[in-house]
C-alpha cells in the first residue's frame, strides 16, 4: 500500500478526547507511539493524568441524563450513522492500526476494520431490543414487570493487541444501552481509539458520551477504576493486571467485567481431517503474530496423527512470509514492541532446556532485524506442567503434545488456569459434542479456530475472567435489572400487614 499514516498531523491537538473535543494530556510526561516494524516514531503525545480522567468522567456524567433518556430508536439511529462513518473511514483506520500495531494490512482491512463496522451495525439494531420480562401477575394482588436501565458512567480499559476492535467491544454495547463511557486505550496504541471517538461525535452522538484518555495504567488507569463517579469497570488484558483492577473496583463496589488471558487448547482427535487441522493450527497460532488471547497456543494431537501433524505444521510455518506490514504480500508482522519480542524469546529460550524447537525460535536477520519480528515457532516434547504449556506467551509460538485416550485429551485441554477459548477437531459428532460439553472455555470451536461474530458472545471461564463482549448477552454487563411492582387491590389494610402489627 502506497499510503502511510501521519500521526503528527492527525493528532496535532493532542491524544485525549474529552467532551467531544481533542486536547493534550496534563501529566507532564510524554509518550511515543512507535511503529514496531521499523522503530520509527509515529506520534509523541502528552499522557493523561488524574486530572484528565476527572475531566473525562465529569463530561461523561454531564452527558448521561440526556443519553440515558433518549429513546432506543434515537440511540439506534445515531449508531447506524456511526457505523456508516466508520465504513467511510475504513482505509484510514486500517492504516493507523497497521502503523501503531505492526499488523499486516491484509489483517486490518480484512478483519479488524470490517469487524468493527459490523459491530457498530449490530449494536445499532440491538439498541432497539433491550427487553425485560413482560408485565404479569406473579402475585395474586400485584402486577410486576422488569425494566433494564443504564448503569451510568462506564470506565473501560482496552489492550494493545486489537485497539480498534476492543474500543468497539467496550463502547458499543455500553452506549447502545444508554451508558456513557470513558475509554483508556493502551498508551502504546491510542490512535484508532481516538479516531473511533471522533467518528462517534461526527455521527451526532452527543459530546461526552464517548471519551478517551490516553495514559499509563498506574496514573490514568487506576484513577479511572477507582473513581467514585464511575459505576462500572470493563477491562480486557492480562490476568495479573485483571486481579489488580478487581481489587481497585471492589473498594467502590463497582460492576466489573473482566476479559483476561487465555491459553487456548487445540485438540486433534485421531479421525480429524489432518490437512484442515494443520492449516487451522497455523492460522490460529499466528493470527496477529500470536498476540491474541484466543490464539491456538497448545495443540494436543492423538498419537496416531501426532508425527504427521508436527511435520505438516513445521512445513506450513516455513512458508509464512514476514515483512513490511503495508505490503499486501506480508503474512506476519512484528510483535507490538522489542520488549514483547524479547519476552517471547525468553519463553522459547528457556524451553530449549526441556523441549525441542522444531522450527523458528529466533528473530530474523537482515532488514527485519530493526523491527520487533519473531519467526513462527513450533515446540514439541514439553511436559504438561512446563512454562511454555501453562503460561501465556502472547507470540507466534505453538506447543504440540501427544495424547492417547479421549479422556486424556480433554483432561489436558482443561489443565491450565485459563478458559477463554478452545477447539476440537474430529469427524465424529459424538466426540466433538463431548468436547464442547466438557472443555471449560467460553467458546469451543469445532473443526475451526478463531472466527468471531457480532451476534455471538465472547468471554471466559476460570482465570480468563467473566462477563461477555459482543452479542445481546453483553447487555447483561451494561444494564441494571429493576423489578417494578404495582398493587392491584386498592386495599389499605392488607392481610400481610398482620405479620408485622395487629393493631390498627
Amino acid at each position: 500500500m502506497d499510503r502511510r499514516f501521519d500521526g503528527a498531523e492527525q493528532f496535532a491537538e493532542g491524544a485525549q478526547y474529552i467532551g467531544g473535543r481533542p486536547r493534550s494530556g496534563s501529566s507532564g510526561r510524554t509518550h511515543a507511539v512507535v511503529d514496531p516494524a521499523t522503530g520509527a516514531e509515529i506520534l509523541a503525545y502528552e499522557l493523561a493524568g488524574p486530572a484528565d480522567v476527572d475531566a473525562a468522567v465529569a463530561a461523561a456524567g454531564d452527558a448521561l441524563p440526556a443519553w440515558a433518556g433518549a429513546t432506543p430508536g434515537e440511540r439506534s439511529d445515531a449508531l447506524h450513522r456511526f457505523a456508516g462513518i466508520l465504513a467511510e473511514r475504513a482505509e484510514d483506520l486500517a492504516l493507523a492500526e497497521s502503523a501503531q500495531c505492526g499488523k499486516p494490512i491484509r489483517l486490518t482491512t480484512g478483519f479488524d476494520v470490517p469487524g468493527t463496522v459490523d459491530n457498530a451495525a449490530f449494536f445499532a439494531g440491538a439498541a432497539r431490543h433491550l427487553e425485560g420480562r413482560s408485565a404479569g401477575e406473579y402475585s395474586a394482588d400485584h402486577t410486576s414487570y422488569i425494566r433494564r436501565e443504564p448503569i451510568g458512567v462506564v470506565g473501560s480499559i482496552a489492550p494493545w493487541n486489537y485497539p480498534l476492535q476492543m474500543a468497539a467491544w467496550k463502547v458499543l454495547p455500553a452506549i447502545a444501552a444508554g451508558n456513557t463511557v470513558v475509554l483508556k486505550p493502551a498508551e502504546l496504541t491510542p490512535l484508532t481509539s481516538l479516531m473511533f471517538a471522533r467518528a462517534a461525535t461526527d455521527a451526532g452522538i452527543p459530546d461526552g458520551v464517548v471519551n478517551v484518555v490516553s495514559g499509563a495504567g498506574r496514573d490514568a488507569g487506576e484513577r479511572l477504576v477507582g473513581h467514585p463517579s464511575v459505576a462500572m469497570t470493563s477491562f480486557t488484558g492480562s490476568t495479573p493486571v485483571g486481579r489488580r483492577v478487581a481489587e481497585l473496583a471492589t473498594a467502590t463496589v463497582k460492576r466489573l467485567h473482566l476479559e483476561l488471558g487465555g491459553k487456548a487448547p487445540f485438540v486433534v482427535f485421531d479421525d480429524a481431517d489432518l490437512e484442515a487441522a494443520v492449516h487451522g493450527a497455523v492460522a490460529g497460532a499466528l493470527i496477529n503474530t500470536g498476540q491474541d488471547c484466543t490464539a491456538a497456543t497448545r495443540a494436543y494431537v492423538q498419537r496416531p496423527l501426532h508425527e504427521a501433524f508436527v511435520a505438516g505444521v513445521a512445513d506450513l510455518m516455513a512458508t509464512v512470509r514476514l515483512g513490511d506490514p503495508f505490503d499486501p504480500a506480508t503474512d506476519l508482522g512484528p510483535l507490538i514492541s522489542h520488549a514483547q519480542r524479547d519476552r517471547v524469546a525468553g519463553f522459547v529460550d528457556r524451553a530449549r532446556s526441556y523441549a525441542t524447537v522444531v522450527t523458528g525460535g529466533d528473530a530474523p536477520a537482515g532488514e527485519l532485524a530493526k523491527g520487533a519480528y519473531y519467526l513462527p515457532t513450533l515446540i514439541t516434547g514439553a511436559a504438561q506442567d512446563s512454562e511454555i504449556v501453562q503460561d501465556e506467551v502472547f507470540g507466534p509460538v505453538l506447543a504440540v503434545l501427544p495424547f492417547d485416550s479421549d479422556d486424556e485429551g480433554i483432561a489436558l485441554a482443561n489443565d491450565t488456569p485459563y478458559g477463554l477459548a478452545a477447539s476440537a477437531w474430529s469427524r465424529d459428532v459424538y466426540r466433538t459434542g463431548r468436547a464442547t460439553r466438557e472443555i471449560k472455555a467460553g467458546c469451543v470451536w469445532v473443526n475451526d479456530h478463531i472466527p468471531i461474530l457480532s451476534e455471538m458472545p465472547h468471554g471466559g471461564y476460570k482465570a480468563s475472567g467473566y462477563g461477555k463482549d459482543m452479542s445481546a448477552y453483553s447487555f447483561e454487563e451494561y444494564t441494571q435489572v429493576k423489578h417494578v411492582m404495582f398493587d392491584n387491590t386498592a386495599v389499605a389494610r392488607k392481610p400481610w400487614h398482620r405479620t408485622v402489627f395487629t393493631v390498627g
